[in-house]
């Protein structure tokens, strides 16, 4: 089985500017595609694979020698795990924000609508709270903000209303418990797209996603040589948004600050002023690329 199909492998990893003898992170190994090519074009330089996935490790060992190291953790420990490899720079940082293929075809880790299983959904299956955890013991009003704020779900809160009154007489074992239970809530014709933004938002939930992606953007950034990238390539408009704001201003949320003489106080600038996105024939070759969004940015020099 194919582990993965790398999106944007060929755009993104032109975007890192690389040279032979750098100091590069994947901050999202998954299956190892972005890292390979990575490789590929390192002699005496450096790679560092980030990622919190037991599966991960194993496709991290065909990548195995002296230009690469593979670092079990969350993207939000960046800064801690390059200080104990003892890096203090780095020419670029990649990130690629989705789930990998692989991840939904196993049907035990609970990601994907289209299998029964557990409602699992952990990135990290040895850490944290599951899926089932949050269906049964958040609040209506809790459930009511995840669903509406990470899903997107038009109707948030008859979702979290139905979900408190069904757990209540039987709770949700698995996934297709869970969708049966939620099935008067399915738009009919729409079900895909709809259990896909229910899931995603437990799925952000369960992993604390956009929470770890505001702090891995703030790390890499302080990791980042000037004139080093930033590449980040997203899936969802709550992602694409974060990653936009925080080039454009250096902030997630708000305006730019500016020094008392009116500059602005950001520390990273945009290479294209518009994401780039999957090729007509990726798009043909690979469904999954299809809401992709590639961002590139470059660490300013301080007295810019």
């Amino acid at each position: 089985m194919e582990y993965h199909r790398p999106v944007l492998l060929q755009e993104s990893v032109e975007a890192m500017a690389i040279k032979q003898g750098g100091v590069y992170v994947d901050v999202t190994f998954g299956g190892g595609g972005h890292s390979a090519l990575i490789l590929s074009r390192l002699t005496s330089g450096k790679l560092y694979g980030f990622d919190q996935d037991r599966d991960a490790a194993e496709q991290a060992a065909r990548l195995a020698g002296p230009n690469f190291e593979f670092v079990r953790a969350n993207f939000r420990d960046l800064k801690k795990y390059l200080r104990l490899y003892g890096v203090k720079q780095v020419d670029a940082v990649l990130a690629d924000l989705g789930v990998s293929s692989h991840q939904f075809n196993v049907p035990e880790r609970g990601f994907s609508t289209r299998f029964d299983g557990p409602l699992d959904m952990r990135m990290n299956p040895e850490a944290g709270i599951t899926a089932k955890e949050v269906l049964e013991t958040y609040s209506e009003e809790q459930l009511h903000r995840i669903f509406g704020m990470y899903g997107e779900v038009k109707n948030a809160k008859t979702l979290a209303r139905t979900i408190v009154e069904k757990r209540a007489r039987q709770p949700f074992a698995t996934i297709s418990e869970f969708k049966q239970g939620i099935s008067s809530c399915t738009p009919k014709g729409k079900e895909n797209k709809y259990l896909a933004q229910v899931f995603q938002a437990l799925r952000i939930e369960v992993n604390d996603e956009m929470k770890a992606l505001e702090e891995m953007l703030e790390q890499a950034t302080e990791v980042l040589k000037p004139g080093g990238r930033l590449v980040v390539i997203s899936y969802h408009s709550l992602e694409d948004r974060l990653v936009k704001n925080f080039i454009a201003k250096g902030r997630f949320f708000g305006e730019v600050e500016k020094d008392l003489f009116g500059n602005e106080l950001k520390p990273l600038e945009a290479v294209t002023r518009k994401p780039i996105v999957p090729s007509e024939q990726e798009l043909l070759d690979n469904s999954r690329s299809r809401s992709a969004k590639l961002r590139v940015a470059v660490k300013r020099e301080k007295n810019d």
